[in-house]
């Protein structure tokens, strides 16, 4: 009886231990989150910009060497021959100078593609050639053959390109002077009539 009575002061105090020993253990997770709450990391950003503006490009024809303008295909240049291209018979040789250049505000050098864009009527007994020259005229001294003659007209072969130079500062760029030579032969039709059109595309470089 005496050891009985003896060991219930010990119970007493257990309960009283445990509930201290919950609370350091729960102050010990809340101190954990609050200092993983409190990290943070240094940033920092760097920016870049880009700004751009496109060039120019254009092309323009001339029929007399001295005025340059546009010409589409809906209002092509009316090319000027040296003999009347309307009463034309076997033997006959008729030609036209025509020039091309890029224009005073082309910021690219080009490389232009001859091709026949249409044809109409009949061209029979009809071939021509197309030459380049010092200056405007087919008269001037022939420095490239691009269409050899005997082309018949309304064709074109393939790969006949030459080479334009931009202008500089409020200069157009230097112009090419071409040559067309028409020549009628024996298979020429009596009252025949019939147009072709050129068209030079001109690629920037």
């Amino acid at each position: 009886m005496v050891a009985t009575h003896e060991a219930s002061p010990d119970i007493d105090q257990r309960p009283s231990n445990a509930p201290r020993i919950r609370a350091i253990l729960a102050g010990g997770l809340v101190l954990g989150v609050g200092a993983a709450i409190t990290l943070a990391a240094w940033n920092d950003s760097e920016f870049a910009q880009g700004t751009f503006t496109a060039g120019a490009f254009n092309l323009e024809g001339s029929t007399d060497g001295t005025t340059f303008a546009e010409h589409p295909v809906g209002s092509p240049a009316t090319l000027s021959f040296t003999a009347n291209p309307g009463n034309l018979a076997p033997g006959d040789v008729v030609t036209a100078p025509f020039a091309v250049r890029l224009d005073d505000g082309t910021t690219n050098d080009a490389t232009v593609t001859v091709s026949t864009e249409a044809s109409t009527g009949s061209l029979t007994g009809l071939t021509y050639s197309l030459t380049r020259s010092t200056a405007f005229g087919c008269g001037e001294a022939v420095t490239g053959t691009l269409v050899t003659a005997g082309q018949a007209l309304g064709t074109t072969p393939g790969s006949v390109t030459f080479a334009l130079t931009q202008g500089a500062g409020t200069d157009p760029g230097d112009a090419v002077n071409l040559c067309f030579r028409i020549t009628a032969d024996s298979n020429l039709v009596q009252s025949q009539t019939g147009t072709t059109t050129w068209e030079f595309a001109a690629e920037s470089q």
